[in-house]
């Protein structure tokens, strides 16, 4: 009798295939113990290959094609899909295209602009400020976006800076432009989001949009000659004095959209924009991130931490944007139930501390949060496409032949890099900490600022490590660790941040130095326990004779200083020290901090609660280390 074999015989694969499996899983194995990322920078670097031949074949074209262009085409494709969800209504894609045609006819109509000229925004979060710069980029202008937090001189400075033809102010910050009015260039026209106006020579923009045609205003006006040419000033604190006109480029524009994409955000995401709209993380990387996918926005007046969830849950947010400040205040609000039942899936955003970036995912659900750096007017970008906690990035072989950079020895005391005997700068090994610094080629220029030629070019180093090589120097300190992960260390520089923002130590102290009675200000930024950045603190020496009047310093702080720059704790001393080059030396103040029981000099804290500097006692200092104290 035959068995059962006999009737359905088994097929032996060939002695190879055993050999094969074995073989595929022990490189499977290896892969996974000596490259465990290898797939993931794979399919990052292929992103990025991927945009990179889109951008050459436009080129070879001889197109130039910008994220206004893409904008413009979706509202044709998709007329009726909402791009801007704000305060629960919604504007379509067509709507958007169709209201900034109108602003840009009433200027057409209004105003002399030529092409390339500049306009200034002085706007917070509302639809119309996107109207307002979509209107004007299709007639061809600049825009400068300015921070509304900014005050008086700086503010003044801001304007002048980047030359504009026109002033547009949101009919929130009437108040403002009533400071600066009288100081205002005569030669800057000023037009005011409202239907009537109590200033003389201000214009209004409300009616006239009211009246104005649909039609799309001739395609010659907006049409780029090339994507290096400027379309944005976005204002940063960089790492000295008054803020800087960074000159952003449709090339920048188109870097910084390309973001959430690279994320693995998609057409169907619904994006959540909470941070203000002058900052380029909001701009580029949130509304022009939107038009690269196709998506929908939802555009928040101003972050509010309470309302944070129930808006992403009411409009069924899956892509989140943040800076460190904000995951720690959502972090801060009091436990509730169901704080993990939302849509949200991405996390795009940086500054964010590993102990709050642990107790977000824990305490609010599977949230990939996708830390990047970046600074505004830099040439060079990293993205933790891995999700590594801590770390702002990830490099290789590879995307060091795209994107050249370097970490160099730096020299704390004197504020500057080490260049050896020959002169050139060396690079510090893998775990220790070096300048950021990135090479400026036709491939990633840097574009500098606008109004200063100075401010551009001390931004620049030469003959770093051999005779005619250009980098860009970012004032950021790195580290590189074994695994090619990168950690962001520290600023250089008279610089700090705070709540989200740079602050330019010697901003503050020339506003400081303006009362009759300071007759030195070293201001430099502390660290605070459970707090992003470092918190502004000012070492004071009295004119000889003159006494503190801590009522004056509020006043001059809260009047000419953003909120973020005014500083939250004042030391009174005799004698100010200096370094050996002599400037003004910080690290043993940094060091030494505000803490009352070891420092002997008499220590203030700026009280939001009584709108006042106080009397810093050891009482105050434990409810600021237990969090008792809100700052």
């Amino acid at each position: 009798m035959r068995g059962w074999d006999d009737f359905y015989p088994l097929p032996v694969p060939p002695t190879w295939v055993p050999s094969a499996a074995v073989g595929i899983l022990s490189l499977h194995f290896i892969q996974k113990l000596l490259f465990p990322y290898f797939w993931a920078d794979l399919r990052y670097l292929l992103k990025v290959l991927i945009y990179g031949l889109r951008m050459e074949r436009y080129r070879l074209q001889g197109r130039v094609v910008t994220v206004l262009d893409r904008f413009v085409k979706l509202a044709e494709k998709q007329p009726h899909k909402p791009f801007l969800i704000y305060e629960g209504t919604v504007h379509t894609y067509r709507d958007v295209d169709l209201r900034s045609n109108k602003i840009a006819q009433v200027f057409l109509q209004h105003e002399a602009l030529k092409k390339g000229d500049t306009v200034a925004l002085l706007m917070g979060n509302e639809p119309d400020f996107i109207h307002v710069w979509f209107g004007l980029a299709k007639l061809g202008c600049v825009v400068a976006f300015l921070n509304f937090n900014v005050r008086f001189r700086s503010l003044l400075h801001c304007v002048s800076s980047c030359e504009p033809k026109i002033l547009v102010v949101g009919a929130d910050l009437l108040g403002t432009l009533e400071e600066i009015l009288p100081k205002l260039q005569k030669d800057v026209s000023v037009w005011i989001m409202a239907k009537d106006s109590t200033f003389p020579n201000v214009r209004t923009l409300l009616d006239k949009i009211e009246a104005a045609s649909e039609d799309p205003v001739p395609v010659n006006r907006c049409s780029a000659n090339s994507l290096k040419s400027a379309v944005l000033y976005i204002f940063t604190s960089g790492t000295t004095g008054l803020p800087k006109a960074a000159v952003i480029s449709h090339l920048q524009i188109l870097k910084g959209a390309a973001g959430l994409w690279a994320f693995g955000a998609t057409s169907e995401d619904i994006i959540y924009i909470t941070l203000p709209l002058y900052h380029s993380a909001a701009s580029l990387l949130g509304i022009g991130g939107c038009i690269e996918l196709g998506a929908t926005c939802v555009l928040k007046k101003k972050f509010s931490a309470s309302q944070f969830w129930s808006d992403c849950r009411r409009y069924n947010v899956t892509v989140i944007q943040y800076i460190g400040e904000l995951c720690r205040y959502l972090c801060s609000q009091p436990v509730k139930e169901g704080e993990k039942n939302h849509k949200v899936r991405l996390a795009v955003g940086n500054g964010v501390r590993n102990d709050v970036w642990r107790e977000f995912l824990d305490r609010f659900g599977a949230v990939k949060i996708c830390e990047f750096y970046g600074a505004t007017e830099g040439n060079i970008c990293f993205m933790n496409h891995t999700g590594k906690i801590g770390s702002v990035g990830r490099t290789n072989f590879f995307y060091k032949l795209f994107f050249p950079f370097d970490l160099i020895k730096y020299d704390f005391q004197k504020d500057e890099p080490i260049r050896n005997k020959h002169g050139w700068c060396e690079k510090v090994k893998k775990g220790e900490a070096g300048l950021l610094i990135s090479k400026v080629n036709a491939k990633n220029p840097f574009f500098g600022y606008a109004g200063n030629k100075r401010h551009t070019e001390k931004k620049l180093l030469c003959e770093v490590f051999r005779k005619g090589d250009l980098y860009f120097n970012t004032g950021d300190l790195m580290v590189q660790d074994h695994d090619n992960f990168l950690y962001f260390w520290d600023r250089t520089g008279d610089t700090f941040r705070w709540k989200g923002e740079n602050v330019a130590t010697t901003e503050v102290s020339d506003v400081i130095v303006m009362l009759d009675f300071i007759q030195e200000a070293n201001v430099y930024g502390v660290s605070v326990p459970d707090h992003e950045g470092k918190a502004g603190m000012a070492s004071l020496i009295l004119k000889h004779n003159a006494s503190l009047d801590l009522e004056q310093m509020y006043k001059q702080v809260v009047t000419y200083l953003p909120s973020y720059a005014c500083p939250l704790f004042l030391r009174v001393q005799e004698k100010m020290e200096m370094t050996g080059t002599f400037k003004q030396q910080k690290f043993r103040l940094v060091d030494e901090g505000f803490n009352p029981s070891t420092i002997t000099d008499p220590l203030y804290f700026l009280d939001n609660s009584k709108k006042a500097y106080v009397l810093l006692t050891k009482e105050l200092h434990e409810m600021i280390l237990s969090g008792k104290m809100k700052l």
